[in-house]
C-alpha cells in the first residue's frame, strides 16, 4: 500500500483531538482538516431544519444539498460561519447518533477523501486511520481517562460561560464513548498499526511535541 503523507489522529470525545491536530499541523507546516466539525455542522443543519434521522427522503434531500466548508480553522454551513453554533451542548448531544448514520457518513466520507487525497494533512476523528484514510503514513490513537477528559471539557465550557456541572460533563462523555465504540458503522477503535498515546497526565505542549517527534522518526 502506498502511504499517503497524512497524519490520522483518532480517539474518544473530549481528549483534545482537534486542538492537538491544529497545533501539530502548525508545527509541521501542514493543513488541518476537522472532520468532527463536519459532522457537527451536519447535525446543526438537521436541527435547524427540524429533520430527524428517521425522516428518509427529507433527510436525503437535505444531505444532497448540504454545503460544508472549512476556511482556515472556521466552519461554514451554506456560507454561514457556524464555528460556535456547532459546539453548543444540544448539538454535541446529537453528534454521535448523526455520525453513526450510513447516509451521513457516506456523504462526508467522499468529501473528506477528496480533500485529503493531496496529502500533507493532519486529520482528526474516530475512524480516520481505520476507514477514511487507512493508508495514512502516521496513525495516532490519542486517549485519556474519563476523569481527565471531563475536567478539560468542564474548564473549556466554563471559560465559554457554560456552567454545566462536572458530573454531568463526565456522564455525557461516558454516554458518547459507549455510542461511539458500539455503533455498527465505523466504530471508534484503534487501528492495528496506530500508536496509542495516553495524555491523561500530559500537557497540550507535551502531546504535540510527542506526535511531531513520532511522525518525524517514521517519515
Amino acid at each position: 500500500m502506498n502511504h499517503l503523507p497524512l497524519i490520522a489522529l483518532d480517539g474518544p470525545s473530549g481528549v483534545g483531538k482537534s486542538t492537538t491536530a491544529k497545533r501539530v499541523a502548525l508545527e509541521l507546516g501542514w493543513n488541518y482538516l476537522d472532520t468532527g466539525a463536519m459532522f457537527r455542522a451536519t447535525a446543526l443543519a438537521l436541527h435547524r431544519a427540524g429533520i430527524t434521522l428517521e425522516d428518509g427522503s427529507r433527510l436525503q434531500l437535505l444531505l444532497d444539498g448540504l454545503r460544508i466548508e472549512q476556511r482556515g480553522t472556521r466552519e461554514f454551513l451554506d456560507g454561514e460561519d457556524v464555528s460556535e453554533a456547532i459546539r453548543r451542548p444540544d448539538i454535541t448531544r446529537m453528534v454521535s447518533s448523526v455520525s453513526a448514520d450510513a447516509r451521513v457518513r457516506q456523504m462526508l466520507l467522499e468529501q473528506q477523501r477528496a480533500i485529503g487525497s493531496r496529502g500533507s494533512w493532519v486529520v482528526d476523528g474516530r475512524d480516520i486511520g481505520t476507514v477514511v484514510f487507512p493508508n495514512a503514513c502516521c496513525k495516532i490513537f490519542l486517549t485519556a481517562s474519563v476523569d481527565a477528559r471531563a475536567r478539560r471539557r468542564f474548564l473549556e465550557l466554563r471559560n465559554k460561560g457554560n456552567a454545566t456541572p462536572l458530573e454531568e460533563v463526565a456522564q455525557d462523555l461516558e454516554r458518547r464513548d459507549h455510542q461511539d465504540t458500539t455503533r455498527a458503522i465505523a466504530p471508534l477503535r484503534k487501528a492495528p498499526d496506530a500508536t496509542e498515546l495516553d495524555s491523561s497526565n500530559m500537557s497540550l505542549e507535551e502531546v504535540v511535541a510527542w506526535i511531531v517527534r513520532n511522525h518525524r522518526a517514521h517519515a
